[in-house]
């Protein structure tokens, strides 16, 4: 049986790709309007109507609540985010030490919320475990434990070869470590669930919907968000797009739209299971440069991703989560290094999706009182727990109020436009295969981090 290639991701498999619910049927005037119904339009959304039930909230979605990268992703639910070492060196350790407390705390927040709202989205709270498996790589894997030290002590386990291995039996581990800030989750089904919440609330959810520019307002006009079916007018507009932000207008060079691609096997057998362990359900990653990212699903499967073809020139996104077949067979090679006991097991799924990349590779939260305009994203595929905090930190900020969360060293981090085409494009291209060259040095047996990868730091701009 050939493997399902598209058909916007795995995760809705089970329960079906959903259908757009209504449209917005014309002009409507709201006192917040979200663009963009993924993770971090939901959660805005949902904490808004919660601190303030008589706020009129509007949320416009251009295919269904999920189709992006929230419904794509590899369900890592984790406590990484993008750019905490800039913040670190710009504004200072302490500050950006609280914003990892607080990501430390929103992998619990979200999985509350999900108990609490009835939304099953098969989460097991078994951390973060990452592999090395070169030379190079455990020495990276051990700067980053030592690192996390000044976030506080005990945060990350260092563990030896053979007590990652009896974690999850990757072969040619040298060594790993743990976090238990992470949690495997079902990524389309949080969409879909919280999407059902934030309805329940009374907030206004258009989907078939697409925003084709944001206006700022004035000291005359409120802003507004316009679509072919009618132009919404409210006193804040935020946008939440991420990965989809360079379709709007004036957008092109805000953030580039990168593509991550997965596969999952079929269903793999209890034999498989017994030789490889992973009975804690860790989410699982390594320190290659083109790092992979992978889960054991619910119905035991291995669900596992990385970059594939970086970018599309000028900034093109996906149909419906197609990749192609090269990235499928890269993916493949990857799963049998990794357990060559599933060399032999079914590719069920193929799919790829888009997220968002700032040039400094800092995510980033604003609200700007003159022009009415908030927004927040630039996870660079952390953004499944980041999303959260981001919902938070808007509501905050729309409602006035001077909290922990907005004083946070992302609020209003500025971030320079990405360079015009073709510049983009190859850059973005080089910096990839640039990596990919530096870990084939590495698995041929180079015993320090391969200079090519640290030119394509450079490069990247990190």
């Amino acid at each position: 049986m050939a493997a399902v290639n598209g058909e916007v991701s795995f995760w809705y498999a089970a329960d079906g790709v959903p259908g757009p619910g209504p449209a917005l049927p014309g002009d409507a005037d709201v006192d917040v309007c979200v663009v963009g119904g993924g993770y971090t339009g939901l959660w805005t959304a949902y904490y808004l109507k919660k601190a303030d039930p008589s706020l009129r909230i509007a949320v416009l979605e251009r295919r269904f609540c999920g189709y992006g990268a929230s419904g794509r992703n590899g369900g890592w639910l984790y406590n990484g985010f993008a750019g905490r070492g800039a913040f670190a060196r710009t504004y200072g350790q302490g500050r950006a030490a609280a914003m990892q407390r607080v990501m430390d705390e929103a992998v619990g927040e979200v999985v509350g919320i999900a108990e609490k709202e009835g939304i099953e989205a098969d989460i097991v709270r078994g951390g973060v475990l990452e592999v090395a498996r070169s030379k190079p790589q455990l020495d990276r894997l051990r700067a980053h434990v030592e690192s996390e030290r000044a976030y506080g002590e005990g945060r990350v386990e260092l563990l030896g070869a053979q007590e990652t291995r009896e974690r999850i039996d990757v072969a040619g581990t040298l060594g790993g470590c743990w976090t238990a800030y992470g949690a495997r989750i079902q990524p389309a089904r949080l969409a879909r669930g919280l999407a059902r919440t934030v309805r329940e609330s009374g907030v206004e959810v258009y989907e078939g919907t697409a925003v084709t520019a944001i206006l700022p307002g004035s000291r005359y006009r409120k802003p507004r968000a316009v679509t072919p079916y009618g132009t919404v007018t409210a006193d804040h507009v935020l946008r939440a797009t991420e990965g989809f932000t360079a379709g709007l207008r004036g957008e092109k060079r805000t953030w580039l739209p990168m593509n991550s691609a997965m596969i999952a096997t079929e269903p793999l057998p209890a034999e498989f299971w017994a030789e490889v362990g992973w009975e804690g359900r860790e989410v699982l990653g390594d320190f290659a440069h083109a790092y992979m990212y992978a889960q054991r699903t619910a119905d035991d499967r291995i669900a596992l991703g990385g970059r594939g073809v970086p970018y599309r020139f000028g900034s093109r996104t996906d149909s419906d989560g197609g990749t192609q077949v090269e990235t499928v067979r890269q993916l493949r090679r990857i799963l049998d290094r990794f357990f060559p006991a599933a060399a032999h097991a079914r590719i069920d799924h193929a799919w790829a999706g888009v997220l968002g990349v700032p040039r400094d590779w800092c995510a980033t939260v604003e609200l700007d009182r003159l022009s009415g305009l908030g927004w927040a994203g630039g996870y660079v595929g952390s953004g499944v727990t980041t999303t959260n905090l981001a919902g938070r930190t808007l509501r905050d900020l729309v409602l006035g109020r001077d909290t922990e969360l907005t004083r946070l060293p992302w609020v209003g981090h500025t971030v320079r436009r990405w360079e015009p085409e073709p510049l983009r494009w190859l850059g973005v291209h080089a910096m990839y295969a640039a990596y990919h060259a530096a870990d084939r040095q590495e698995e041929a047996g180079r015993a320090t981090t391969s200079p090519i990868a640290r030119v394509a730091d450079v490069v990247a701009g990190r």
